[in-house]
């Protein structure tokens, strides 16, 4: 078949270098990690002919429904309409919601032919119900179809594929919804300073990352997405979240140096409307083939180490659940999930930290619990200094959220993703339980947090087999060998949260030991250590260095408890 069969929609005019054919004409590979690095490497990416032979090749392996439409099914559908110029002015599904056509060096014929495929695709699949990434796809996938039925075939592939644990495009509000979510847990751990740049400058940081998919299958540049296409298409989806956090990184970067010596002034301005930030946000992505060539950029996505995508299909669940539970499946008037609302200066009240710190803390906590508002479940000004007591107001509650001032006046905490009710699991031992979520933190003198060591240092998840983690010894305080506590498993039935350690193979048990308590005393983060450990009395406590968060000691090592509180997460949502 000849090379311009493959360019019928491609405005060549448009197509800079791109329109240049060199390198390799064919290639003889069938597996896929050895696709998975020629995809990398670009090995296919300077002939155009030859992109759309691999694409084919991709896109025709994708296991899918036994009944998918294919290119035949097009032309008896379209009929005699495939010999009239197609019109752009065919509105598209409403389940794109108003994400345009991109024009990606296109004609603008191939616009129209584009608004014709979509059309074509809503009627042979009902079922979708949201999805704004359709109309980029479709662009991308015309540069390389010798007609619409070929492009509504590979199309329909995608969207039909029934691979376990696959994905390729989000079809439903809440998929995406918590897709979001899961973008922004993501940001939250990976990308630090821009989640930061965020918070500090967006009224609402998940209406900002609610575009995150839309930075690369839409406002990139056709020379950039076309690379994402050809890594997306071997890998899956996990490629867009790599390209956004990479992506979000280079925004940062550009707004620093924008900001110069005033950077300092502009952090202290006013929050500006989040539309406003997700317009600078889009015009960066558009604009970014001047500074940032596609090759650096898939080069800053490879290089950040995320989990496993089974880890991310387990947070992606896990968000859905949370979605499902508040009742949000279908896309529905703008809900409130503002982060200052849900901590309203006029109704928040701790005797520990302000507003704003609290604001700051919450930005730390999983983007599910984003919906969520602060609950005072218990503080000995009121409830007294009883250990008892502590448990009776927790339990029940997940996740939690412990804060401490000391007589020094120093604040320190920790974010606690089970409930305390756990710890029976273990019986009289002392017992550690928890998930990666977890985290503890100081606010004063200065502000820092401390994430549990395995987010930052990956390779301590190697192929090592976890040792049997059901040793018992004593509890005599915070100086007891951590390494011989009981770390319960839950039910192989129950379906285990986000970074449960047991879903990694951890060179040693002492970099899992999240929170553990007993009657006398309750311990957050062990190994070597303990991040906090507080008395029966909660009136005594120590912080030292520990494995799980390798942190440093978060106040004086030997302290005296001022006051403390813990609070809950309120589901606003809730009826």
């Amino acid at each position: 078949m000849a090379e311009e069969d493959y360019g019928t929609f491609v405005d060549w005019n448009q197509m800079g270098d791109l329109a240049k054919s060199d390198g390799p004409t064919k290639i003889d590979c069938k597996d896929l990690k050895e696709f998975k690095l020629m995809a990398r490497q670009g090995y296919w990416a300077k002939n155009h002919k030859l992109r759309a032979q691999v694409y084919q090749q991709l896109i025709k392996a994708i296991p899918c429904r036994t009944v998918t439409p294919d290119a035949e099914v097009y032309r008896d559908i379209i009929g005699n309409a495939a010999t009239k110029k197609p019109s752009s002015h065919i509105p598209l599904p409403e389940f794109v919601d108003g994400s345009p056509v991109p024009r990606y060096c296109l004609t603008a014929e191939a616009v129209a032919s584009a608004h014709r495929i979509i059309n074509c695709l809503a009627g042979q699949f009902p079922d979708i119900s949201y999805c704004p990434s359709l109309p980029a796809v479709t662009s991308l996938l015309l540069h390389f179809s010798v007609d619409e039925a070929q492009c509504f075939e590979h199309i329909s592939r995608m969207l039909a594929c029934n691979e376990p644990g696959k994905r390729l495009l989000d079809q439903t509000f809440l998929a995406y919804e918590s897709s979001c979510m899961t973008f922004g847990d993501l940001a939250n751990k990976y990308c630090t300073a821009a989640h930061k740049l965020i918070v500090a400058t967006a009224q609402d940081v998940l209406e900002v990352y609610s575009d995150w998919q839309r930075w690369v299958l839409g406002d990139l540049p056709f020379s950039h997405v076309v690379r994402v296409l050809d890594v997306y298409l071997v890998e899956g989806f996990k490629i867009l979240y790599r390209v956004a956090i990479a992506l979000l990184r280079f925004y940062r970067k550009h707004k620093v140096g924008a900001q110069g010596s005033q950077q300092q002034q502009q952090q202290q301005q006013q929050q500006q409307d989040s539309g406003k930030v997700k317009a600078d946000i889009q015009a960066f992505v558009k604009g970014i083939a001047a500074t940032i060539t596609p090759d650096k950029l898939l080069e800053k996505a490879f290089s950040i180490r995320l989990f496993s995508r089974k880890e991310i299909t387990l947070l992606q669940l896990t968000n859905e659940k949370s979605l499902q539970q508040k009742g949000i499946t279908v896309k529905q008037k703008r809900y409130s999930r503002n982060v200052q609302l849900a901590l309203n200066p006029d109704t928040f009240s701790s005797e520990i930290v302000s507003a704003k710190e609290m604001r700051d803390i919450w930005s730390w906590i999983p983007e599910r619990f984003a919906l969520c508002q602060p609950q005072l479940l218990f503080t000995t000004s009121t409830h007294g200094c009883s250990l008892n007591r502590f448990y009776s107001h927790c339990e029940g509650h997940e996740p939690t959220l412990l804060l401490i001032r000391t007589t020094d006046r120093d604040v320190c905490g920790a974010f606690l993703s089970t409930d305390w009710d756990e710890r029976k699991r273990g019986g009289n031992a002392l017992s550690f339980f928890g998930t990666g979520e977890c985290f503890v933190f100081k606010m004063k003198p200065e502000m820092e947090r401390y994430e549990w060591v395995v987010i930052r240092h990956p390779e301590l998840a190697s192929s090592i087999k976890a040792q049997s983690q059901e040793e018992t010894a004593s509890s005599d305080g915070p100086k007891s060998d951590n390494n011989s506590l009981l770390l319960p498993e839950k039910p192989a039935g129950d379906l285990s949260p986000f970074l449960s350690a047991r879903h990694f193979n951890l060179n040693s048990k002492n970099t899992s030991m999240f929170m553990a308590g007993n009657f006398d005393s309750i311990i957050v983060g062990g190994g070597d250590g303990n991040a906090l450990y507080i008395d029966s009395e909660l009136n005594h406590g120590r912080t030292e260095r520990c494995t799980t968060f390798d942190n440093p000691p978060l106040c004086a090592e030997s302290f005296q408890i001022s006051l403390l509180e813990v609070w809950g997460f309120e589901d606003t949502m809730a009826t």
